[in-house]
């Protein structure tokens, strides 16, 4: 049966606004909230960027019964793996095992500003594939020592571990990430526009490595963006907070005024056109049903900015999850 997540983006809202979105989805009946981890957001007029460890631990607080994930973060530099792992579980015993550990590669936008180099694509998937097994490791168990060639641990262990088996998913684009998703995560996250690209790019190799592996196919996490708005003007100003996010160059930028003035130089209607516009609950049935019976996801996030967030969330759950939820 497939599970429904509504995204938390600390880009756009503060973290205590977003902790009332978490209350709100789940009394809209989502089974999820997804939540960005962010140092920069992707503009700096309109943008936000709380410590999402706090804001989830804070939801947990706030919530019962929903399941709480990063969407995502990256163990790379500002957080050594193993902190990364020690903070998954305490937020899974906070939470009473409602915790899923989202993570990937990054951008340059939340490492940059503060002093680490961004590497090309080949170092960060090196890194990631060592993150992998520290994390799992201690996720699991173990006490740890390792030598890598990017991390080091000596006999390193949780004392607080997770009450569950906590998952680990990978963001996923391409097929090389797909494939150490496939090889060393229990799940994958993926943005899906085409799902007939989705599966060649990033399903089909991700479930083939497994196999290879001999691991179980992958759970995919589909999402996929969506602006409310009745008309073009309410569709740009609601997507104020994001316009960075389809700006040139944003995977290596790192102040998000240049974002903000890169997006601003840009055709609005270029912007707006990457996005599907929607309005009533039908539209939003139609847009997010692909991911259902094209791609098949396990996990489908609804991804969505309006002018009215709370209202939003109320009619999502009143009015799309159960008319998705028959086609699940």
């Amino acid at each position: 049966m497939t599970k429904f997540a509504y995204f938390a983006g600390h880009e756009q809202f503060q973290p205590e606004r977003l902790i009332e979105h978490a209350v709100l989805a789940e009394k809209a009946g989502f089974d999820m909230v997804l939540v960005s981890e962010h140092f920069h957001p992707w503009v700096d007029d309109l943008g936000a960027s709380g410590f999402a460890f706090a804001t989830i631990a804070a939801m947990a607080q706030a919530t019962s019964t929903i399941d709480l994930a990063t969407g995502v973060t990256t163990p790379l530099w500002r957080y050594h793996p193993g902190v990364v792992a020690q903070a998954a579980a305490t937020l899974d015993r906070i939470s009473g095992g409602r915790f899923t550990l989202g993570v990937g590669t990054g951008e340059n936008l939340n490492e940059g500003p503060l002093g680490y180099d961004f590497p090309k694509y080949a170092e960060r998937a090196s890194r990631m594939s060592e993150a992998l097994d520290i994390m799992r490791a201690l996720l699991d168990g173990d006490k740890l020592t390792y030598d890598g060639e990017w991390y080091q641990t000596d006999r390193a262990k949780l004392y607080s571990p997770p009450v569950h088996p906590l998952p680990i998913y990978m963001a996923a684009g391409g097929p090389k990430s797909a494939a150490l998703a496939g090889r060393k995560a229990e799940g994958i996250i993926t943005s899906v526009k085409d799902p007939a690209i989705t599966f060649e790019r990033v399903i089909d190799p991700a479930r083939q490595a497994a196999s290879d592996a001999g691991r179980p196919p992958p759970t995919i996490l589909a999402t996929r963006w969506s602006i409310r708005a009745q008309d073009s003007n309410e569709a740009w100003a609601t997507l104020g907070a994001w316009r960075g996010l389809r700006a040139p160059g944003r995977l290596n930028a790192v102040d998000p005024m240049d974002l903000r003035q890169r997006a601003d130089e840009m055709d609005r209607s270029e912007i707006l056109s990457m996005y599907p516009i929607v309005h009533t609950s039908k539209q939003y049935v139609e847009v997010y049903s692909p991911l259902i019976h094209d791609v098949h996801a396990d996990i489908v996030a609804i991804q969505t900015t309006s002018i009215d967030q709370e209202e939003t969330i109320a009619m999502l759950g009143a009015e799309v999850l159960p008319a998705l939820r028959e086609l699940g």
